[in-house]
């Protein structure tokens, strides 16, 4: 089965600029059977798809996931049980340590998204992972193909993972509907849920990766530029985490 493994929606990232219902149909139009949703800190693409789509949809897979805002290590991609349903991974600014032990507890896996990729964003350029490596060891898989990232990001990924026997993750990292499906994750067996996923995951079982590289990202339009882009990020994110404590310290209770 043939899944986009890293996707942004319009109804759950900021940034994103396609519907969840845009998205599927793009996905179906080049011969995928799934994809995981990936939104920045929020599920509501997801919800968008679960509330509104599901009960049209009985020939494609749409999975539930996020991509997680960590105050320390970048980006990181999680996956949770269906039936498992946690309002702290809807609250940005956790360590990297403290997301991995909840994440684990609960049943779920987790990733660095295009890990070696931007300063801060990416866990390989961040201050924790040079201090303390063996951190890699507690993710269950990496993205080793972003379809936005370069060709040198995801060779240096896919050596991580090599290093740290994890398995590879290929997507898109859409934004934007000429994104979509550039990347991809060939799973040798059926998921049609997350339960499924995260067991294929955990057993080590076969799956490939691959695509082609997306050429009119953020980062190459505004050349250095992003750099300011960056560094403004990580502004951003203190300020939001900070902003989110109150409502983070009172979702960690529940999780604990």
């Amino acid at each position: 089965m043939k899944f986009d493994m890293h996707c942004h929606t319009r109804e759950g990232s900021l940034d994103g600029k396609i519907p969840i219902a845009e998205y599927v149909q793009l996905l179906k139009e080049k011969g995928f059977d799934g994809m995981l949703v990936t939104d920045h800190d929020s599920y509501n693409g997801f919800r968008r798809y679960r509330d509104h789509l599901k009960e049209t949809l009985d020939d494609f897979v749409v999975l539930k996931g996020i991509e997680y805002d960590t105050i320390d290590a970048g980006h990181i991609l999680v996956i949770m049980p269906e039936d498992v349903k946690l309002l702290i991974l809807e609250c940005r600014g956790l360590p990297v340590r403290i997301l991995q032990d909840i994440v684990h507890r609960h049943g779920g896996i987790l990733g660095p998204a295009h890990p070696c990729g931007e300063r801060h964003l990416s866990i390989s350029r961040t201050r924790v992972y040079k201090r303390h490596p063996d951190l890699m060891a507690n993710f269950d898989f990496l993205e080793g193909f972003n379809a936005c990232e370069s060709p040198e990001s995801n060779a240096a990924a896919r050596q991580l993972a090599l290093q740290y026997d994890l398995a590879i993750f290929g997507g898109s990292d859409s934004h934007h509907a000429d994104c979509v499906g550039t990347a991809y994750t060939g799973f040798h067996g059926e998921i049609h849920t997350e339960s499924d996923l995260i067991r294929h995951v955990k057993d080590k079982q076969e799956m490939s990766y691959g695509g082609y590289y997306y050429q009119k990202t953020v980062k190459g339009r505004l050349g250095f530029l992003n750099h300011v882009l960056v560094e403004s990020f990580w502004v951003y994110n203190r300020f939001a985490s900070v902003y989110r404590s109150r409502k983070r310290k009172f979702a960690l209770r529940k999780a604990s």
